[in-house]
């Protein structure tokens, strides 16, 4: 780790919940950014000066000086590592919790793409980007919502622990979970989520919701 000098850009639009987890792991672990406004209803990301910061086209992405990456994960992975007095728990250096961590974190990406976020999506948000609602993909996300969140409870909540895998504190695993959940608020799905998953959402998103979204508002 290496004390970081120039300011960290966050190119983002709190639309998107990967846009999210790494703003508010940089409001917890009190890292310094300027946040980049990249919105989404007016395809922002598709503009020349974006594809410059990431050729993919796609948020959220950051530049640290004059080192650019993309992709929520990644970036999360990043920060853990390079800034200074980040706790050890959010990306343990222990390689077998490391290890454990990363499974949790390629399941989500695998599973819950065609869960909460796509059912939103297909139920609510799609017109805010251009795309009209579509209630047969948004019933069939719907089952794949349901299965997912069984999973949460079956697999990575069966360990002592308040938070996945049994830990008493959260990874970035928890957070980027945490944040995917959070977007059913939109649609006040909670009759899905059993106690334990109740739980789990209250655990994380009670600070977060304060942290990110009440005290630094969405920029104009």
């Amino acid at each position: 780790q290496k004390a970081k000098e120039m300011t960290l850009k966050l190119y983002v639009d709190r639309l998107s919940q990967s846009c999210r987890e790494v703003i508010i792991f940089c409001k917890l672990n009190g890292i310094d950014f300027e946040e980049v406004y990249i919105e989404l209803s007016k395809r922002h990301q598709l503009s020349p000066e974006f594809r410059e910061i990431n050729p993919i086209q796609q948020i959220p992405a950051i530049m640290d000086g004059k080192f650019k990456l993309s992709e929520s994960h990644a970036i999360l992975r990043y920060l853990a590592c390079a800034f200074p007095r980040i706790a050890d728990h959010w990306y343990p250096t222990d390689l077998y919790k490391r290890a454990k961590v990363e499974s949790v974190l390629d399941w989500q990406r695998t599973t819950f793409p065609s869960g909460s976020g796509s059912y939103v999506f297909h139920s609510v948000l799609g017109p805010a980007v251009g795309i009209p609602l579509n209630t047969k993909a948004a019933a069939r996300t719907e089952k794949n919502l349901i299965a997912s969140l069984a999973l949460i409870e079956s697999v990575w909540l069966q360990k002592k622990g308040r938070f996945l895998l049994g830990s008493d504190q959260p990874s970035i695993a928890d957070l980027s979970l945490a944040c995917e959940i959070m977007a059913l608020e939109v649609k006040k799905t909670f009759p899905f989520f059993s106690f334990f998953l109740l739980l789990l959402y209250n655990l994380l998103t009670q600070s977060i919701i304060v942290c990110c979204f009440q005290h630094c508002p969405i920029q104009n």
